[in-house]
């Protein structure tokens, strides 16, 4: 039977669309675009940590440090599809993430989807975060286990499907759920892919957001202001390595070290470049023996003198504002106080050389102007 015009041209139509379909059908957007990291944000690695190839977001793992999203999410649907190249490969899915890692850490407060290979479903709680497991942990740890191992082994992919609403997570892997929690705080904030030691592919990611509510400030993640990290965990790109000190001043995976035995005149570490009107983030930790604390940075030819109220051996953060050449300073949380004049309204960023050895990270600048 000969179809009326009208219909067969009905029916082309209807077939070209169903060829068409794409993410939005089903309500998923794709967080990946195949071609570049457009909507992603490089937190703490090199550039060579996190490439594309193929459609797929290449992680060498090295180093140790975070991906996010540039949007951050309340209650939605994420799903991924993950493969080690490794047996043994670590890695990890983050959502409701902060910006930045918290002090002395390269990692975000969060909740952490395990991407471990042989030991992978876990969900728990990092760096700060809260949830509570829907099974208690033997540890009494704020982490759920799997109920089952259902992954594929290095060289083979892996299906994700994460449920995050209204600081209830689950976590399914390969079609089945295994693992969760609730209550979690934060419950709105970013996605996050973990470089953690070795060679993962991701592929296939995309979200459907489902409808929010009014999240109290409280559990909202600290959001993105702009930070760009001056140290890529590889290397000493950016910063003047001279008069021996490459064999002093080392990068350590997220760890920037120095062992105190520079010799010479030139012991400190400076930035190739100089800045002006700016926010500076820094972590640092010395040995746990006795030594004067201070602010280990040289501003405009001046150490910041400052109460450093952790002991030795434990991390410190400081965080330095420089505006108009008026310094401010704030260790560890406490009150900012006034900081020594830049004249010139300029200066490079100097890390300070210590006889007992120092240990930075987090080294974090973003301009005010």
């Amino acid at each position: 039977m000969k179809l009326p015009s009208s219909v067969f041209l009905l029916a082309c139509l209807l077939l070209t669309r169903s060829a068409r379909a794409d993410d939005n059908d089903d309500g998923f957007i794709s967080l990946f675009n195949g071609k570049d990291l457009t909507g992603w944000v490089n937190v703490n690695c090199a550039p060579s940590t996190w490439t594309v190839r193929d459609n797929m977001i290449i992680c060498t793992g090295i180093p140790t440090g975070v991906l996010h999203t540039t949007k951050q999410y309340e209650n939605f649907i994420l799903e991924a599809d993950w493969m080690h190249l490794k047996t043994g490969g670590n890695s990890g899915i983050f959502v409701w993430s902060g910006a930045l890692p918290i002090c002395g850490q390269p990692f975000t407060k969060a909740v952490e989807c395990q991407v471990l290979d042989g030991n992978h479903g876990d969900v728990f709680a990092i760096q700060g975060a809260t949830f509570v497991p829907d099974r208690p942990h033997p540890k009494g740890w704020m982490r759920c286990l799997p109920t089952e191992s259902r992954n594929h082994p290095a060289g083979q992919w892996n299906h994700y499907r994460i449920e995050c609403q209204h600081g209830r997570v689950q976590l399914a892997v390969n079609g089945k759920v295994v693992a969760g929690g609730s209550k979690t705080t934060p419950r709105k904030g970013y996605i996050v892919l973990e470089s953690e030691g070795s060679d993962i592919y991701f592929k296939n990611i995309r979200v459907k957001e489902l409808p929010g509510s009014n999240v109290p400030d409280a559990d909202v993640a600290e959001t993105d202001r702009g930070f760009k990290s001056l140290y890529t965990g590889v290397d000493l790109t950016g910063w003047k390595v001279e008069g021996g000190q490459e064999a002093h001043w080392t990068a350590k995976d997220w760890n920037l070290d120095c062992d105190g035995k520079v010799e010479g005149e030139k012991k400190n570490l400076v930035s190739e470049k100089s800045y002006s009107d700016f926010e500076l983030i820094i972590d640092w930790k010395t040995p746990a023996r006795p030594a004067p604390q201070q602010v280990p940075i040289i501003l405009g030819g001046t150490i910041p003198a400052a109460k450093i109220t952790n002991p030795a051996g434990q991390w410190n953060r400081a965080l330095i504002s420089i505006e108009n050449g008026k310094t401010k300073i704030a260790v560890n949380d406490h009150p900012p106080f006034a900081g020594p004049d830049i004249a010139g309204n300029q200066t490079p960023i100097i890390l300070l050389h210590r006889p007992e050895g120092i240990q930075f990270a987090n080294l974090y600048l973003r301009p005010l102007k």
